[in-house]
């Protein structure tokens, strides 16, 4: 900041523009003669879940613009877990805030609802960017009314919606593979890793069939859960195993990102894996509180 300059004084009304901002809220039930209390909480309710969306795409696209390169300065993960810390500090207000709305019954919003038909929720366009930004593929949206979920937006939504960005999953993929020390030369860590486990394995599978207070039936059935979870770690040495959960939906991460994954997650004490440790750790936090908020607001 230049010093010297002397700058003309602030306004805080002006500075933030609350005659625009306050001036913004036109319930459709004041148009037509027939006021509904509640309405004025469901229009800043959802102004302000707008406002916070925005503020979100602010820091995940830095976060993005971090990620999309070939090298990442360590001290560059500081920064994106502190964005994405951000992110997560918001979406819990954002659950949070939902109590406030479930002040209002169902009773009071059909007092308005039929004044502001078809508009809904569904075509809030920032949060679609939200879900391109994160990494949602198309394939895994469910269609409105029958049709995709752009097709209820604007042509101007539209459009900002169909511009190709990287996506935080594709980057995070792309620098999970890049992480270093997963195939050391002089030891086969993941030999190791793999021996340890199926040994570990082998003696929970032990402790299921010579566990004498089970049933016939819930041995069979503790088996067959057990089968399972032998079958997903073997996974992770078969590539070709892995394709096929990718194919399924029930993997993402290449396998390469899924060992490196892993490896950090294991290794998470160690102060060189420390920040990469909370950068997985807060995405996943971001990823369940998403997940939560839709929950609670539908």
């Amino acid at each position: 900041m230049n010093k010297d300059k002397v700058f003309p004084p602030v306004y805080y009304s002006d500075y933030l523009e609350l005659d625009r901002i306050l001036g913004s809220q036109h319930p459709k039930s004041d148009e037509y003669n027939d006021p509904a209390h509640d309405e004025m909480l469901f229009i800043i309710m959802h102004q302000v879940v707008e406002l916070w969306f925005k503020q979100t795409l602010f820091e995940l696209d830095d976060v993005i613009r971090i990620f999309d390169s070939e090298n990442i300065d360590e001290k560059k993960l500081g920064t994106v877990t502190h964005r994405l810390q951000r992110v997560v500090e918001i979406q819990k207000l954002l659950v949070e805030q939902v109590r406030v709305i479930e002040t209002m019954t169902p009773l009071d919003f059909l007092d308005f609802r039929d004044y502001l038909i078809p508009a809904s929720g569904f075509q809030s366009y920032q949060f679609r960017l939200l879900e391109n930004r994160l990494g949602l593929e198309h394939d895994k949206r469910l269609k409105y009314n029958n049709t995709d979920y752009n097709k209820t937006l604007s042509a101007e939504h539209q459009k900002l919606l169909e511009t190709k960005t990287p996506s935080l999953f594709q980057l995070l993929n792309n620098w999970l593979e890049r992480t270093p020390f997963i195939k050391p030369e002089n030891f086969d860590f993941w030999n190791k890793y793999k021996n340890a486990v199926e040994q570990m394995l082998d003696n929970d599978e032990s402790i299921i069939k010579n566990n004498n207070s089970l049933s016939e039936e819930k041995r069979t059935r503790q088996l067959e859960m057990f089968s399972s979870t032998r079958e997903n770690f073997m996974s992770l040495f078969d590539e070709s195993k892995h394709e096929e959960k990718i194919k399924d939906g029930s993997a993402r991460l290449s396998l390469k990102a899924t060992l490196a994954a892993l490896f950090i997650n294991l290794y998470r004490d160690e102060p060189i894996l420390y920040l990469p440790f909370q950068v997985l750790n807060k995405i996943i936090e971001m990823d369940e509180l998403f997940a939560t908020w839709r929950y609670r607001h539908s």
